[in-house]
């Protein structure tokens, strides 16, 4: 019976991606909200509940939910196979034989370059979950990875 593959944690870098992300997001709520309190202001509705509600929202968003999303991110890769597992509520674990990629990119935004990461997507055959995305590897370890399933690829005799 083989023994099961440990799952290993995303590069540390990659919870500041996850920040960056969440309080890009929470800049454009807090200046709807903030719009909308000007609206709100002509009426005779109480000031400032919409961006109270906002503010709360916007600091779950960069300070609480990136460490969360972070720490339920794991991955494995051995010669046959690719693990990718994440999710709280739901938790996924996607298996993908090294032998079903068609092709792998490696991808970075301007935050993932500006924090040192990248992420790593292989295409399999299929319509459905056909892409399996790893995020947040540093730039090298992705590129050892590719290479590696590049390198089975080419040595499988199919």
């Amino acid at each position: 019976m083989d023994t099961p593959l440990a799952l290993a944690p995303l590069d540390p870098r990659f919870l500041r991606v996850l920040r960056w992300r969440g309080a890009i997001v929470a800049a454009v709520l807090l200046v709807v909200a903030l719009g909308a309190e000007v609206v709100f202001y002509q009426t005779d509705l109480p000031n400032g509940i919409v961006l109270a509600v906002a503010a709360v929202l916007a600091g779950w968003l960069a300070l609480v939910a990136p460490p969360r999303r972070f720490a339920h991110w794991r991955f494995a890769i051995d010669d046959h196979e690719l693990h990718v597992a994440h999710g709280w509520w739901t938790q996924v674990h996607t298996i993908v034989p090294v032998g079903r990629v068609q092709h792998i990119d490696l991808t970075q935004g301007p935050i993932e370059r500006m924090c040192g990461v990248a992420t790593l997507v292989l295409h399999t055959a299929g319509t459905e979950h056909a892409e399996v995305r790893v995020p947040g590897l540093a730039r090298e370890r992705a590129e050892g990875v590719r290479d590696r399933i590049r390198a089975a690829i080419e040595a499988s005799p199919w």
